[in-house]
């Protein structure tokens, strides 16, 4: 089991994990997961086809059975969604949500959550380390100049689960650049995984946005695919200006995950998601809540 703490409840919470009983055959550690993780994880995760194939099944009308159990079992709340009329599992995985329920953090020195999803902040991105594992930012990032610019700076990582509204949204107004998308594999995000091989961040498809705010500097946006996920697709218009909690874009099914890293000196972290990090524990935040506040 996974534990996190609710950031509406400030509590402790043990997660239910959608398809755990397959993250353990191929993540544990047992003697068969080792095995299956070095022999048959490597060729679903490098063929596309495995994730293209499986988004295809939840779009199909047939799979609109499967919603209704998925809400009752994952006590999904679908008094925020917008519409209730899904016609397949991955149109309801995709479904936007009422505005009035995730109402946008309003004071203009604060960033906003980008997303729901369990949230890891570091105010210096030299800290981010996971079970002793070091993070390589250049093959991260796939650029040397970028990698220097942000390695005294400040990251947030923020892990999407199936049972999470799955569009991500701007964290501030600035200018965006067009998205830089650097292929490769699709392998879980789950902390299972990461503490196996965090390099899977680097390794995992993912998309990059320069987000280029007069209150927090140059904002690198990465969303990163995971197992299962279909397509990364980005809905805004780049080199235009864009506004604090404007959607940016969404993922198809599938886990997946989003990662901001601010140049040094831009953002100071709400203090309760700095502890919790520190004490080794994601935190679970909603979209527009406040992420923290800009240093000028």
């Amino acid at each position: 089991m996974i534990d996190y703490i609710d950031r509406k409840t400030n509590s402790l919470c043990k997660e239910k994990i959608y398809g755990g009983k397959a993250l353990s055959c191929l993540y544990g550690d047992n003697f068969l997961a080792k095995i299956l993780h070095y022999t048959i994880l490597p060729f679903l995760a490098h063929l596309p086809y495995f994730s293209r194939f499986y988004g295809w099944l939840q779009k199909r009308a047939s799979s609109r059975s499967k919603i209704k159990p998925f809400i009752a079992a994952y006590k999904i709340d679908a008094s925020e969604f917008e519409t209730q009329n899904f016609h397949s599992f991955n149109d309801f995985f995709i479904r936007t949500l009422k505005p009035s329920s995730r109402p946008i953090v309003a004071d203009p020195k604060r960033a906003a959550m980008p997303a729901d999803g369990r949230y890891l902040v570091f105010p210096r991105f030299e800290h981010f380390c996971i079970k002793g594992q070091t993070f390589n930012l250049v093959s991260f990032l796939q650029d040397f100049a970028y990698a220097q610019r942000y390695r005294d700076g400040s990251l947030v990582i923020v892990r999407l689960c199936p049972v999470d509204y799955h569009r991500f949204h701007f964290p501030c107004d600035g200018i965006v650049s067009s998205p830089r998308l650097i292929n490769g594999p699709l392998y879980s995000v789950n902390p299972m995984a990461l503490r196996k091989r965090l390099s899977i961040l680097s390794e995992n498809k993912r998309v990059i946005t320069e987000i280029d705010s007069d209150l927090f500097g140059t904002i690198l946006y990465v969303e990163i695919g995971a197992t299962a996920v279909g397509t990364i697709q980005q809905t805004f218009v780049p080199n235009q200006k864009v506004y604090k909690g404007q959607e940016k874009g969404f993922f198809q099914f599938g886990g997946s995950c989003l990662a901001l890293l601010f140049e040094e000196n831009r953002i100071v972290f709400d203090a309760d998601l700095v502890e919790n990090t520190q004490k080794g524990f994601e935190t679970l935040a909603r979209f527009g809540e406040s992420l923290g506040v800009a240093c000028k």
